[in-house]
């Protein structure tokens, strides 16, 4: 049975959501400066965080180990509400989200695995051969000379 008169806990301070989360109070600020998390302030300015942010802070750890960009942090978190705690349901339907960015990451990666053996100790430096750097000779389109170096279009290629 709930007690009626239990009082609701109190909110976090930055430092408090720090130990708890075990993430930097810097990184905290810079969260909401991005608008990752929210909090109030106190009539002497200080920030107050709702317990919920602290599964918030979780996820955001949790998305950027497994090498989502906070852009894409930031869109599904706007899915989730500010006014209560994410459900199971909340968090399968963000979970959907990325499935095919992670799939493919997974591919990618599987792929850089497999192709890995046949750089290690060629010495080609070919960005027209190797699949590491040039994959597909995509560069090679562009023409003979230093294409990365001498972009002179201001358009930047894809980290290989």
């Amino acid at each position: 049975m709930v007690n009626a008169t239990a009082r609701p806990l109190p909110d976090l301070t930055v430092g408090e959501l720090s130990r708890r989360s075990g993430v930097p109070a810097s990184a905290l600020r810079f969260y909401e400066d991005e608008g990752l998390i929210n909090s109030r302030r106190t009539a002497g300015n200080q920030r107050r965080y709702c317990r919920d942010t602290l599964r918030r802070v979780t996820f955001i750890r949790m998305s950027q180990r497994v090498g989502m960009p906070l852009s894409k942090i930031r869109e599904v978190l706007a899915l989730l509400p500010d006014d209560r705690t994410p459900t199971r349901a909340d968090w399968a339907r963000i979970s959907r989200c990325w499935q095919d960015d992670l799939n493919a990451r997974i591919r990618q990666m599987q792929q850089l695995r497999d192709q890995l053996d046949d750089c290690i100790g060629c010495g080609c430096m070919s960005l027209a051969k190797c699949r590491l750097a040039n994959p597909g000779d995509r560069l090679g389109a562009d023409g003979p000379g230093p294409q990365r170096l001498a972009d002179h279009r201001g358009e930047g290629y894809e980290a290989c």
